[in-house]
């Protein structure tokens, strides 16, 4: 027989040893050794298992000194093994049954870390990532000591990017549709003030914010289409609307690769302001 397949044989022979052993942990009704058994196997990386043995235990201890480390333990099985969903909800239960408890501070950190690692991409809803905000914001203001501040803190920042990853994609969105009226609503009378409307908010709920020039370029370029596509009564005044806000542009960005556009759009707007 070749060396290959006695190795695979032997691999399989151990796998099956292994889930043997662990099944018959799982079905046992020493809760004790179960508890123990767990330990073991996250300790070895063994995520999974652990979970799986600790959801059993955790309730049968309650009121016995091992209560609090196994529902935290339970919690980082469940984070380890990219269940982060039941990580932060278990983590939740921890701070909420053990506000004092050893594991307290741990527990509540990892409550945003775990909605954090279960973020979604910017393009999707950012529900999550508000509750992972949220979630680190309660962690500051209860351990505003922790020697995991500026962690949660980091963590922070990266969430709001998302959500202003996510209002520029939406607002890039509508000015790319232009001049299309498919999708208006009561509330705008074209897509480039929904446009100005959503970059605008953005800026105002996110002042500091890396892509700011971004918005003020889609501000700037909206304003503009919107006075050429205005009706006649609106059009003079949308065109000084957007010389001013071509001013602002420059004063605010004088070195923007976009300074060549805010002046050929003062131009075209002095040409009609001033008949």
């Amino acid at each position: 027989m070749k060396k290959s397949n006695i190795l695979a044989l032997c691999i399989a022979a151990l796998f099956s040893s292994c889930a043997s052993e662990f099944n018959k942990v799982y079905k046992t009704a020493d809760n004790d050794y179960k508890y123990e058994y767990a330990k073991q196997c996250f300790a070895m990386g063994k995520f999974q298992q652990a979970s799986s043995l600790l959801q059993d235990v955790v309730m049968l201890q309650k009121g016995r000194d091992n209560a609090q480390e196994s529902l935290y333990l339970l919690g980082m099985s469940q984070y380890c093994n990219k269940d982060f969903e039941s990580a932060s909800a278990t983590f939740k239960k921890y701070y909420s049954s053990y506000p004092k408890g050893t594991f307290a501070e741990q527990a509540s950190f990892y409550v945003g870390q775990s909605l954090f690692r279960g973020a979604p991409e910017p393009r999707l809803d950012q529900t999550p990532t508000i509750g992972a905000i949220n979630a680190y914001q309660q962690f500051l203001d209860l351990f505003p000591d922790s020697e995991l501040r500026p962690l949660a803190q980091e963590r922070m920042f990266i969430l709001q990017d998302n959500l202003v990853q996510k209002e520029y994609l939406s607002a890039q969105l509508y000015y790319n549709l232009g001049g299309y009226f498919g999708n208006i609503n009561a509330n705008t009378e074209s897509n480039y003030e929904a446009c100005i409307i959503t970059a605008q908010n953005a800026l105002k709920n996110y002042p500091y914010s890396k892509i700011r020039e971004k918005f003020s370029v889609l501000i700037m370029k909206s304003k503009f289409y919107l006075a050429e596509n205005s009706s006649e009564e609106r059009r003079l005044e949308r065109y000084r609307d957007a010389e001013d806000e071509c001013y602002g542009f420059l004063n605010e960005y004088p070195e923007s690769k976009e300074c060549a556009t805010a002046e050929k759009f003062i131009t075209k707007c002095k040409k009609v302001t001033k008949e």
